[in-house]
């Protein structure tokens, strides 16, 4: 039995989380901070570990076959777009501009190959919710810090990247909202 196959949960999703996470915890021990470092090394860690789990030992010829989208396209992009917008031309601002930029759209191929199946069992639904109520959960730190924090300068590239994966999940929340909560089954409509 393959869980990942039953759950429709996106190999490529996961590939780009942990690389999101291994370019941005590039600099492991900075700031020198016991629960930061603990931290980096669970994100990093817990997704080699979960991607491990899909390729070796819940592998499925089926699920290679569905998760067709091209990772080249999304890093090719993002990539690109840390280049042109960083706030300092070093390797590590490059690679957390990266980071952000990448995160954004991480979340494409498990939409994608939502979209093909057409239908998403119920523990896939909520685990869509729960990585786009992290995102928003940010846009909200992000207009309370811009208030309320004086000092604090705005984040315009992890704002803008923000409001963009905020985006590709409005049409995932609203099917969740009027299939999930109502107790009916997630199916994309026709």
């Amino acid at each position: 039995m393959n869980i990942f196959r039953l759950l429709g949960i996106s190999f490529k999703t996961q590939v780009l989380y942990a690389t999101v996470f291994v370019a941005r915890y590039l600099a492991l021990f900075s700031p020198p901070v016991l629960y930061l470092i603990v931290m980096k090394i669970f994100f990093l860690a817990s997704s080699f570990y979960v991607i491990y789990l899909m390729k070796f030992k819940f592998r499925s010829r089926v699920e290679v076959d569905i998760d067709t989208i091209r990772l080249e396209y999304l890093l090719g992009g993002s990539a690109i777009l840390a280049l042109l917008f960083n706030y300092k031309f070093t390797p590590l601002e490059i690679l957390w501009s990266f980071s952000i930029f990448l995160e954004s759209v991480a979340i494409l191929p498990q939409m994608f190959l939502l979209q093909r199946l057409g239908e998403a069992e119920t523990i896939t639904t909520h685990y869509i919710f729960a990585l786009g109520a992290y995102r928003t959960m940010y846009l909200f730190n992000w207009v309370y810090r811009l208030i309320f924090e004086h000092k604090h300068h705005f984040d315009y590239i992890a704002f803008i990247a923000g409001l963009v994966q905020t985006g590709l999940y409005a049409d995932f929340f609203y099917i969740y909202y009027e299939k999930v909560l109502h107790g009916k089954k997630f199916e994309l409509p026709a």
